[in-house]
C-alpha cells in the first residue's frame, strides 16, 4: 500500500449557505490523500497500473466547479466521484477548506475532513 497526497490546491468558487458568498465567491484550498496498492505501478512503471493524480485533480475541480451550500456536500462528492470514477483506491481522505470565511471576525479558514473506505469487500473464507 502507498499513498499519493495532492495538497494546495486552490480554486476560487461561488460555495457557502449566504447568497453573498454565492454572488461574491471565495477561495477554497482541497488537499487529497488516496491509500491504493503500488505493487504493481512500482514495478511496471506503468500510469494504466496506477491511481492516476491527473484524474484525481480533474474530479476535485469539477466538483469544485458545481454550487454547493455546505462544505460537507462538497467533500461527499469529490469521495463519491473519485471511488466511482477511479480504480484501485482503498481509502481516500479529502479536507476541504474556504479561506476567510464570513464569521465576524478574523479567521483564517474552516475546514471539513471527509475519509471513506472502499466498499470493495474481499472474502478469505471463501
Amino acid at each position: 500500500m502507498g499513498l499519493i497526497q495532492i495538497e494546495g490546491m486552490e480554486f476560487y468558487s461561488f460555495h457557502g449557505h449566504y447568497p453573498e458568498e454565492q454572488i461574491v465567491g471565495n477561495r477554497f484550498l482541497v488537499d487529497l490523500i488516496i491509500e491504493t496498492d503500488m505493487s504493481r505501478p512500482s514495478v511496471t512503471d506503468c500510469l494504466n497500473d496506477a491511481a492516476d493524480y491527473q484524474k484525481a485533480y480533474e474530479i476535485v475541480r469539477a466538483a469544485m466547479e458545481r454550487r454547493s451550500n455546505l462544505l460537507e456536500n462538497i467533500a461527499s462528492r469529490i469521495l463519491d466521484s473519485l471511488f466511482s470514477e477511479m480504480n484501485g483506491i482503498k481509502r481516500a481522505t479529502v479536507k476541504v477548506s474556504k479561506i476567510n470565511p464570513p464569521l465576524g471576525g478574523k479567521t483564517a479558514s474552516v475546514s471539513v475532513v471527509m475519509t471513506r473506505e472502499s466498499r470493495e469487500k474481499t472474502d478469505l473464507a471463501r
